[in-house]
């Protein structure tokens, strides 16, 4: 298994953020110097790399190669910053931070969004616009050490399709200094990674440890010279990976012996502020689907009244045939010993004779069992809520509880996740190998406390789940024996033997290499279906080694609670993306609504689910940007946002205009806040329409208001893992009714299309299209003009006050240095369009001739537009001209249950005319479309039976894969149309759906309405009532 990787919008901005601010800065590359050799230096044979190839005969061995020095004032580069930071709606510097170089600019990017991509991009777009190429990454840790450099290796590729070329790079090690002579005499991009505790007591000079010496001592094997004098002599940039972990103020200053051009630092919680440029906070992250979503499962000791009976409430069952049911583990006396096991239980059922007739159940008689609030009522008046452990409880038996509960989490997810080819992974964070495994008299390793749990566990919970039936999944699980699908990440002795990770001064984290090496050297195997290995157990100290993106339950057994840093530090080690067995992220991109549904992290703790929420909210919280909490005129007024490519500032009357609209809806109450009718209608994407003024501008308006901090999305952030679920939803009567049967056999055939369209039309559309709306990015830079003030006196000049701004102009770098990569930009469209090379070429041949001149100005934003408008105007067309043939391929009434056990019991609405007995409705607001237009077809009279279609059911389309809603049935002689199939959206406009988006629907109608002779009909729309309107103009 390999990742993939693709360009990203957010990570592209990311990168822009930081190049535009050297704007106006010349493209100057292999700027060289006379190297000091050092005391009876000889020349090395000359070495073949895999990363630049051989260096030119004639190239002098004395000669080093620097980073070109900034050309930009100090003036310039504030005046760059406070315009990134106006466009990025960030609050202005109003001064340059210059402790590390000429600036210090802050990239703030939320756990496992790609930080160490964005910064290895951002190493190429500055060598490609700028000509630099001496880079220092400075690491905290060896675990972060570690992973840049695994992350450098396994993009190598992706970067060179890209920029036609490798970088290379190397981890600092001053027992190898030779890698100083070849970072500083290599004209290509060079990196030298180092971690900050390879120098102990930090970078100052004088220092106690012998690392901090040697890299400032002239040193015999390195022909008397100082390693630090070798490194700064090429004005490297710095780029600082998690900089609140290093030390404070003093390692800063200590790094400025590197004698850094600039610096550029990128964390998702800075604690020392600079010149922040860019910010991908934890709720942007979150709502732009980035990351995985959050459940946690908490357990509470309580105790009933002060007596030692155990109780726990494992789950509540729900079915659509019986009353609600509780699964509980109770105490059961046998003749020889007192046993814990789990019953189901329900109403008016009594502890006392199920456990056999032990004295402390006395009362214990079940008087109501309730899903939605998670708990069971007994008759004494006691309530036993989800989560809860009452009794005697030891921490062995939280333990296993934990274990069971990581189990059983696991499995829920597996299940549906094997089916869309993902490896689902498990991990359990422990502080004693001791505890999982030991060794015996032979050496032979063994299971121990946490071990012999997990199997005992994982054996009861996998009974559950092997059936008769011969599906792969049940095949895979087959094939797995118990022993060989836990196994432990720890670090190794010289005997081999898995030890406890020792932890640095002052930290709980540890620098054991061998143990990260094992880990990151597996990663991509432990993604595999080949390898057995599901549930994994790790050191806590290790756990920055961990951000497999597959990791979908993390479990802590250890002792003592952590504090809210410590909390966010470790479920951020699962909230990646997850992958499948191609290694292609599975985002909205590609999962669309259901991304979250796929990607949703567990977390088993171990103390309550209110504790341990409160503490994570509150470091998530602690760790966001300062964000405007009120939508007031004055918040609106000058700010900047983008309409297309150009940045337009908002003025006073516009900004009137905007909180009116907002007060007008009600989108915003009394004091000023955001109120839930706004997020509602936000999320079944029926906002209310702009004022004419405003329209042109409304994406950019409504990209303000939802950056407005709201309390509320800290809710929305993170779920509880305890809330009833529903397991099973099976096909009920409603959908073997001949009425369902009738429909379901119109419909469930499969489809093949084909396009047939005259090539000049679209060549013809192509050329206008992308004459209209091309632009890329070209580099600008800002002149100013300043003046020596009046009365000049010394204060003034220490302080830099001499000089005053008197105007400024932007100009646009006309002659900037064309880059040298060559593109095949024929071949590159061609291949994403799907169509012929001919046909692009009649494209570009048929723009203007400044529209193509922009290629020159920026590749591979010029390609990516131009896939994109080529494919808007390929969508429109391909409707008039779309055929369907039928296959003999039809669906199977098993894509209804396909996703098992994932139905939260208080989203489901219970209907009774659905073809299943509950419905599970799109998006997260109380009254979405979907579920007002289910309710109101529940309640119509004309509706005979309806089904909510499974995303499994879809049409091909020439823009991607369609699935419609609402497959429906009506009452004969009720309506005009008795089989429809709907596609509920929040808005009748088409201007807010994307072209690409329109055209689906306009498949689909083209296939139901006009193509199929059967007497099914399909229309969009936005409630039951537009239905019915519709019904009769079609």
């Amino acid at each position: 298994m390999k990742f993939q990787f693709k360009i990203q919008q957010y990570q592209t901005d990311a990168v822009k953020s930081v190049v535009n601010i050297f704007a106006g800065q010349p493209f100057t590359e292999r700027v060289s110097y006379v190297r000091d050799l050092g005391i009876n230096k000889k020349p090395q044979t000359e070495q073949l790399s895999i990363f630049t190839g051989p260096e030119s005969p004639e190239e002098n061995i004395t000669i080093g190669f620097e980073n070109a020095r900034l050309a930009l004032s100090r003036e310039q580069l504030l005046l760059n910053i406070r315009n990134m930071q106006a466009r990025n709606n960030i609050k202005q510097s109003d001064r340059l931070v210059t402790h590390l170089g000429a600036c210090s600019l802050d990239v703030e990017m939320e756990t496992g969004t790609g930080k160490t991509y964005v910064y290895i991009k951002t190493i190429f777009e500055l060598n490609k616009q700028y000509g630099w190429s001496k880079f220092i990454v400075v690491v905290p840790s060896i675990a972060i050490r570690e992973g840049v450099y695994k992350s450098f290796e396994i993009t190598q590729e992706h970067f060179m399709e890209h920029y036609g070329k490798k970088a290379r790079f190397f981890i600092y090690n001053s027992k190898n200094l030779s890698e100083l002579d070849n970072f500083s005499s290599n004209a290509g991009i060079n990196v030298m990674i180092i971690n900050i505790q390879a120098f102990n007591t930090s970078l100052k000079e004088g220092g106690k440890s012998k690392e901090a010496r040697r890299i400032y001592e002239k040193l015999d094997e390195f022909g008397s010279r100082r390693p630090i004098d070798v490194i700064k002599a090429n004005s490297p940039i710095l780029i600082l990976d998690e900089p609140q972990k290093m030390g404070g103020d003093k390692t800063q200053e200590a790094l400025a012996n590197f004698n850094p051009l600039f610096c550029l630092n990128y964390s998702a919680t800075h604690v020392q502020h600079h010149n922040l440029v860019y910010v991908l906070d934890a709720v942007d992250a979150f709502n732009k689907r980035l990351v995985k979503k959050i459940e946690v499962k908490g357990f509470q000791l309580k105790n009933f009244r002060g007596t030692d009976k155990y109780l726990f409430l494992e789950n509540i069952i729900i079915s659509p045939k019986k009353p609600p049911m509780a699964k509980i583990e109770l105490e059961i006396s046998y003749k020889k010993s007192i046993n814990r096991e789990t019953r189901i239980l329900g109403k008016d059922d009594d502890l006392y004779p199920v456990s056999n007739y032990m004295e402390q159940y006395k009362g214990y008689h079940i008087s109501d069992i309730d899903p939605l609030l998670g708990t069971v009522t007994f008759t004494n008046g006691d309530i036993l809520s989800r989560g809860e452990v009452v009794g005697d409880v030891s921490e062995k038996d939280m333990r296993r509880i934990q274990i069971r509960e990581t189990i059983i989490s696991h499995f829920e997810k597996e299940r549906r996740l094997f089916e869309l080819g993902i490896k689902t992974l498990s991990l359990f964070f422990i502080d004693e190998v001791a505890k999982y495994r030991i060794y015996n008299k032979a050496g032979e390793e063994v299971n121990s406390e946490y071990g012999d749990m997990f199997e005992q566990e994982y054996i009861n919970v996998l009974n559950q789940y092997i059936t008769l039936e011969d599906t792969p999944y049940i095949r895979y699980l087959k094939s797995i024996e118990p022993h060989a699908t836990h196994a432990g990440y720890f670090s190794i002795d010289k005997q081999g033997r898995k030890v406890n990770s020792t932890t640095r001064r002052g930290s709980d984290e540890s620098d054991d290499i061998s143990a990260y090496d094992l880990i990151l050297k597996n990663k991509e195997r432990l993604l595999s279906f080949e390898e057995p290995v599901r549930f994994i157990f790790s050191h806590s100290a290790l756990r920055e080694g961990w951000d497999n993106p597959n990791v979908f339950q993390i479990c802590t057994l250890k002792h003592g609670g952590i504090s809210p840093t410590h909390k966010r530090q470790e479920v951020g080690r699962g909230l990646r993306i997850c992958v499948n067995q191609s290694g292609d992220r599975m985002d909205s991109e590609r999962c669309g609504d259901s991304v979250h549904s796929i990607n949703m992290l567990t977390v088993i703790a171990s103390e309550g689910y209110k504790n341990f929420v409160a503490d994570l909210q509150k470091g998530i919280k602690e760790a966001l940007y300062d964000r405007p909490s009120k939508a007031t005129q004055e918040y609106f007024t000058g700010k900047t946002i983008m309409v297309g490519e150009q940045p337009v500032v908002l003025d006073v009357m516009q900004a009137k205009a905007i909180y009116r609209y907002l007060l007008k809806n009600d989108y915003i109450d009394d004091n000023d806040n955001v109120t839930e009718a706004y997020r509602t209608d936000l999320e079944n994407n029926c906002l209310a329409a702009l004022p004419e003024t405003l329209v042109p501008i409304g994406e950019g308006v409504h990209t303000l208001v939802q950056s407005i901090f709201d309390e509320s999305i800290l809710d929305a952030m993170i779920e509880n893992g305890n809330r009833t679920k529903i397991k099973e939803n099976a096909l009920n009567e409603n959908f073997y009714k001949q009425e369902f049967q009738t429909l379901w056999g119109y419909i469930n055939h499969q489809y093949a299309y084909a396009v047939e369209f005259d090539s000049e039309e679209l060549i013809e559309k192509a050329i206008k299209h992308i004459n209209e709306k091309m632009f890329v990015t070209q580099l600008q830079y800002t002149v100013t003009i300043g003046k020596q003030t009046i009365e000049l006196q010394e204060d003034a000049i220490a302080c830099g006050e001499s000089f005053y701004q008197d105007k400024t102009r932007t100009e646009t770098l006309e002659h900037a240095q064309i880059s040298q990569i060559k593109y095949d930009l024929v071949g590159k469209i061609a291949e994403s369009t799907t169509l012929t090379r001919r046909t692009i070429v009649a494209i570009l041949a048929g723009i203007e001739k400044h529209i193509f001149a922009m290629f020159k100005q920026n590749p591979e934003e010029f390609i990516s537009k131009a896939i994109r408008l080529i494919n808007e105007q390929k969508a429109t067309m391909i409707v008039e001209h779309i055929s369907y043939d039928q296959i003999e391929k039809q669906y199977d009434s098993s894509i209804f249950t396909a996703e098992k056990g994932t139905g939260d019991f208080t989203k489901a609405f219970r209907a009774r005319k659905n073809v299943q007995d509950y419905v599970f409705t799109d998006g997260t607001a109380a009254r979405s479309v979907e579920r007002r237009f289910a309710e109101d077809m529940d309640k119509a009279n004309e509706v005979c039976v309806y089904a909510k279609l499974p995303k499994g059911f879809s049409i091909p389309t020439p823009v991607g894969n369609y699935s419609p809603d609402w497959a429906i049935v009506f009452n004969e002689g009720t309506v005009k149309h008795i089989y429809f199939v709907a596609e509920t959206k929040g808005t009748m406009e088409s201007l807010n759906l994307r072209p690409i988006e329109q055209a689906k629907i306009a498949c689909a109608k083209r296939l139901f309405n006009h193509l199929s002779t059967s007497k099914v009909k399909y229309h969009d729309v936005d409630s039951y009532q537009t239905l019915l309107d519709i019904m009769g103009k079609i």
